[in-house]
C-alpha cells in the first residue's frame, strides 16, 4: 500500500485522478474532526468538501518530505476556524463515545447513568477551556495525532504543544473537581 506522500507525488506528476484516494482515506477523518466544533451534519459535510477541494486546488504546494495529514489537517483547522468566528458558533457538547470504547452492560441502568454524568462533565469542563488548551487536547486525544502533527497544525512549536496540553489536562482536572464539590 502506498503512503499518502507517494500517492500526493504521484497526483502532482499529473495522476489527478488518483486523488480519490486521499479522499477515501480521509473523508471519515475530516468529518470525526470536524464533529468535535459542529453540530449540523449539512455544515460538517460543507466544510470537508471545502477542505478536498482546497486540497486539491492547492496539492503543488505539499511537501512530499513532511506529512500529508499535518497539511490537510492544517486546511481543515483553518475552514472550521474560520467558519465559527464568520457564524459566531459557539462550541457544542463533545461527543465522547471514543473515550469510553467499552461496551456497556445494557442491564446496568446505573452505569449507564454514571457513564453520561461522566461524559457531561468533561464536555462541560472541556467547552470551558481556552481554545488554545482544547484543540490540542482534541487533536491529541481524539485524532491521536502526534505532537509534531498537531505543531504542524496550529504552526506553533512541539514544545508549546506539549505544554498546552498538560495545562489543559491540568484545568480539566480543576474544572471536574469543582463540578464534584
Amino acid at each position: 500500500m502506498q503512503t499518502d506522500e507517494e500517492i500526493v507525488e504521484l497526483i502532482q506528476s499529473g495522476q489527478t485522478d488518483l486523488f480519490g484516494v486521499i479522499v477515501d482515506r480521509y473523508e471519515d477523518k475530516m468529518k470525526r474532526y470536524s464533529r468535535k466544533f459542529l453540530l449540523n451534519q449539512d455544515d460538517i459535510n460543507d466544510i470537508v468538501q471545502d477542505v478536498f477541494i482546497k486540497a486539491y486546488t492547492n496539492i503543488q504546494s505539499v511537501d512530499i518530505k513532511r506529512k500529508f495529514s499535518s497539511w490537510l489537517y492544517r486546511i481543515a483547522h483553518n475552514h472550521l476556524v474560520n467558519y465559527l468566528r464568520k457564524k459566531r458558533v459557539i462550541l457544542p457538547l463533545l461527543n465522547l463515545d471514543t473515550f469510553f470504547p467499552h461496551s456497556i452492560d445494557q442491564d446496568s441502568i446505573n452505569d449507564e447513568i454514571d457513564r453520561e454524568e461522566t461524559k457531561n462533565l468533561i464536555n462541560k469542563s472541556l467547552n470551558k477551556l481556552n481554545v488554545k488548551y482544547r484543540e490540542p487536547l482534541i487533536l491529541y486525544y481524539f485524532q491521536e495525532l502526534s505532537y509534531k502533527e498537531i505543531s504542524d497544525i496550529l504552526k506553533i512549536p512541539t514544545s508549546t504543544v506539549g505544554i498546552r496540553i498538560k495545562r489543559g489536562k491540568e484545568k480539566t482536572k480543576t474544572i471536574l473537581q469543582e463540578y464534584e464539590n
